[in-house]
């Protein structure tokens, strides 16, 4: 089955697996799921992941999430930039998640990385997700 949309998908696994309080969720892997995971756990929002290959070109990502006194550490993951329309933001107008309590993660000439991370080497981009 081909996805359109695989940062949306992972995001939608994630949200499903959430609210299941499941420990785990897989993901196909590619390299631009693992740089968005990258930033999710050094945020601390999940715990680890970890990329198992098949062979044949088949691989996945397992991903452990992460909980606080049962509650999930992440209320709410909401991608902005959409295959139908693309979001993009210069180092100005980079949004601020919940205050700054939350994270935007940023596709830049330099990487994927977090808001704060972009305003600090002074480069926008294309706004993937916000998670809070």
């Amino acid at each position: 089955m081909s996805v359109n949309d695989p940062i949306g998908d992972m995001l939608t696994r994630i949200r499903n697996a959430l609210g299941r309080k499941k420990s785990t969720v897989t993901t196909p892997a590619s390299k631009l799921r693992a740089r968005v995971l990258d930033v999710l756990k050094a945020e601390g929002y999940i715990r680890d992941y970890s990329q198992v290959d098949y062979g044949n070109g088949k691989s996945e990502i397992n991903i452990e999430l992460k909980y606080f006194e049962g509650a999930s550490v992440i209320r709410e993951i909401v991608r902005v930039s959409k295959p139908g329309r693309r979001v993009y933001v210069s180092v100005k107008t980079i949004p601020h998640v919940g205050n700054g309590l939350g994270i935007a993660i940023l596709s830049t000439p330099k990487g994927v990385m977090a808001d704060h991370e972009a305003r600090e080497k002074n480069v926008g981009g294309e706004v993937l997700c916000k998670i809070f």
